[in-house]
């Protein structure tokens, strides 16, 4: 009970203690609510992707396909997704088979012909003068609005428009199928997490987390000074040692418990704002943040009985007297010994699942996390030792420096707090930077797509020789479309109807067919085979052989022209080559003169199109002729890379985490340093008043930050690289630093730590005035 009697009457202090009190009770709290805000939002981030993804189910139509003919309750629908200015838009064309025809979630009835239900984002962009080249290809009326739970996020631009003329079509030559469906579900198979993003992600929240623990024990302590000359107070009023130590804890309870209040406020307030926040293409919307209650009460919990041990733990090197602070004499110096203990247990921890990567399972989460929490504790643990170490040594200088020296040689301790958690940060972030670089490479591929020869692949789903050639002219006449490769294909058998061997042929003039094979010379009129292709025909041809052209083939319901061809006798051999697509074309290829004159041969083809680097707007008016053509166009830009999605979420949530503890790094700090000057105000003051320049003082503080800024971000890199070892030797990579990420790291840090101490100029410029020296 005297316990628990000491702990209320510390809180008491801290929240009666007058305006003093108030001060520091109040700064106590902003720092430690900044922290349970981030961490509430945390909590919250799993159930919000978790409903994105059940929202993304619930509307999904990939594997809802069925068989089955026409009936009341079944729906087409054909994908019309497209882009545009760099941003996805997803759509739809429904057209109804009956009246129970589904609805897809967030559409209230299906829209008619000619109309368009659309998101709010579409509606807003396509209201706009920027969505001007979009409203050309999306030539439909909005009718209504797709609800909330039918999008992914507010900032999502999709729609779905009704159609009647839509009609069941295979995939064919990379278009998007049209299908027939009576419920949105998702049946594609779920793909197992690998292993190693597990591990990432494992990683990526104890990085983004022990920066924000770190500050909340560095808040927890404000105005230390001040509460022990208080505490001092009580010794000489005849409190002994166990009840000032309790009382401090108190009063940094009362703090937190205040801090959990305003946090809970910051979280609420800026949970409103969520929807207006995209990063890395991800927005979410401000309902599913919503803290899981058993996470959320953790945390009410833990921060405030954190905040009695972390005082505790402080006071053990305090003697706190009746007549005054031992801690004002010249402090002992600190031991290393017991500092190295958690980084090398860290290292113990992990390094028994070296050499697994994937082929060994999972890996064991609470080794991983104990071993990273542990090394990266490491940080906090040996920055005050450096810290005393190299400011002992130091001296010398101008003024300025000699007073931050002396400054930081008599509140080491105080400098190393502010600056740990930043270091905490950059040694994570390193050690993940490393992570990432090491393990993208199976999940970012290349594509093989060139997009130095061409920028976008329009394929022509009508095989109509008269509509391909309407739609190639209108391509080419594009504006801003400096070239087009036009490669038509179809195949070969040896019979006129069902053959048992088939040969694929492609079809282009001399300068076309030069992009998917090197032509020892070519003139209307040659054909080619190709060798070196993806793979080799069934049947070889040799000159003089007789083809059926487009052959009938009952297995796939299509009658063909079946079109009699003798293969050309000056054919050569052409060696097959990637086309702008990454494709290599086999079989043969053959400019239109070799083929029969009057034949009107149905043709898949693909324009390759090429345009202006200089016209930004090009590539939409391309996507835009495209749709004229079909709606359902899959036509697209090229990309010579291919990112797994799984991959490409875990790196959003990244960024997602990123952005809010650099948000948190630069508040606490700013809160921190505002925290220091506010102690140190009538020592500022005094030296003003014995004439001391204001530039001196500036660039005093200017030093005290920068020193230990330089010697965290020093021992951060060591300790960031030595765990990013560690992690790469645990996913089977060899250890390999890339050096510009980690110089990028180092340098954001001292950035954000540069831009909060100018942030404090004002404030320090305000105290330092001789009546600062007033006191009542």
């Amino acid at each position: 009970m005297s316990l628990l009697r000491d702990l209320a009457l510390g809180a008491r202090f801290a929240l009666s203690g007058g305006r003093e009190g108030w001060t520091r009770t109040l700064l106590t709290a902003v720092g430690v609510g900044l922290g349970v805000a981030l961490l509430l939002g945390t909590t919250a981030l799993p159930g919000a992707l978790n409903a994105r993804q059940a929202r993304d189910n619930a509307r999904s139509d990939y594997g809802a396909s069925v068989d089955s003919g026409p009936a009341r309750d079944t729906l087409l629908l054909g994908r019309a997704d497209t882009q545009y200015q760099g941003k996805d838009v997803r759509g739809r064309l429904l057209q109804p088979e009956g009246p129970e025809a589904p609805l897809p979630p967030g559409v209230s009835a299906l829209p008619a012909p000619g109309t368009m239900a659309a998101s709010p984002a579409l509606r807003e962009l396509l209201a706009s003068s920027q969505g001007s080249l979009l409203r050309e290809r999306l030539p439909y009326t909005i009718t209504s609005t797709i609800a909330d739970q039918g999008l992914l996020g507010p900032h999502e631009l999709a729609y779905y428009a009704g159609s009647d003329a839509l009609k069941p079509r295979k995939e064919v030559n990379d278009a998007v199928e049209v299908i027939r469906v009576k419920a949105f579900v998702n049946n594609t198979p779920q793909e197992k997490l690998d292993p190693i993003l597990a591990l990432l992600i494992v990683i990526i929240f104890v990085v983004l987390l022990m920066p924000v623990g770190v500050f909340i024990a560095a808040a927890v302590r404000f105005g230390g000074d001040r509460r022990d000359r208080r505490l001092a107070a009580l010794r000489l009023a005849g409190a002994d040692r166990r009840m000032t130590r309790w009382m401090a804890a108190g009063e940094a309870l009362a703090g937190a418990v205040v801090g959990v209040v305003i946090g809970a406020l910051f979280f609420v307030i800026g949970r409103q704002y969520v929807g207006d926040i995209t990063i890395a293409g991800l927005n979410v919307f401000p309902a599913d943040v919503d803290p899981s209650p058993l996470l959320a009460a953790g945390v009410a919990v833990a921060v405030p009985a954190s905040a009695v041990a972390v005082t505790l733990f402080a006071m053990r090197s305090v003697v706190v007297e009746p007549l005054g602070v031992v801690r004002t004499s010249m402090p002992r110096r600190r031991r290393m010994w017991w500092r190295v203990l958690p980084p090398l247990a860290g290292v113990g921890l992990l390094a028994p699942m070296m050499g697994r990567g994937r082929d060994s399972g999972m890996f064991n989460q609470a080794q991983v996390i104990g071993g990273t929490v542990l090394l990266l504790i490491g940080v906090t643990a040996l920055l005050p030792w450096l810290v005393e170490a190299v400011v002992r040594r130091l001296g010398g200088g101008t003024l300025g420096w000699q007073l931050a020296v002396r400054r930081l040689q008599l509140t080491s301790g105080s400098a190393a707090r502010m600056v740990n958690g930043i270091a905490v940060a950059v040694a994570g972030a390193i050690a993940l930077q490393m992570l990432f670089g090491a393990v993208a490479v199976d999940y970012v591929k290349s594509s093989g797509e060139d997009t130095s020869r061409a920028q976008l692949m329009v394929p022509l789903v009508d095989p109509s020789p008269d509509t391909q050639a309407r739609a190639i002219s209108a391509l080419k006449a594009t504006t801003g479309v400096t070239g087009a490769v036009v490669l038509g294909s179809l195949d070969g058998g040896e019979k006129a109807k069902e053959p048992q061997h088939f040969t694929p042929v492609t079809i282009g003039t001399c300068a076309d067919l030069s992009e998917a094979a090197t032509l020892p010379s070519c003139k209307d009129g040659d054909a080619f085979v190709a060798t070196g292709g993806a793979w080799e025909p069934e049947r070889a041809l040799a000159p003089g052989d007789t083809l059926y052209l487009d052959p009938t083939n009952g297995g796939s319901g299509a009658k063909g022209a079946e079109v009699r061809w003798t293969v050309p006798a000056h054919t050569r051999k052409a060696a097959a080559r990637p086309d702008p697509s990454g494709q290599r074309r086999p079989g043969l290829l053959v400019t239109p003169g070799a083929l029969p004159h009057d034949a009107r041969l149905p043709l898949h083809s693909t324009v390759f199109v090429s345009t202006n680097p200089g016209d930004e707007l090009a590539k939409e008016r391309v996507l835009n002729v495209a749709a004229k053509v079909d709606p359902l166009t899959p036509a697209r830009t090229l990309s010579e890379q291919h990112t797994s999605a799984r991959f490409a979420g875990v790196r959003k949530g990244l960024y997602i985490g990123a952005a809010a503890v650099l948000m948190l790094i630069g508040a606490s700090l700013l809160v921190s340093m505002l925290e220091q000057l506010r102690e140190r105000r009538k020592l500022l003051s005094a030296l003003v008043a014995f004439g001391t320049r204001r530039s001196t003082l500036s660039w005093s503080v200017l030093w005290q930050t920068a020193v230990p800024v330089a010697l965290g971000l020093a021992l951060a890199a060591g300790v960031g690289l030595g765990l990013g070892s560690v992690l790469l030797r645990m996913v089977g990579r060899p250890v390999t630093v890339d050096w510009i990420p980690v110089a990028s790291m180092v340098g954001i840090g001292a950035g954000v730590v540069l831009l909060v101490t100018a942030l404090s100029l004002p404030p320090l410029w305000r105290l330092m005035r001789p009546d600062g020296l007033r006191t009542e």
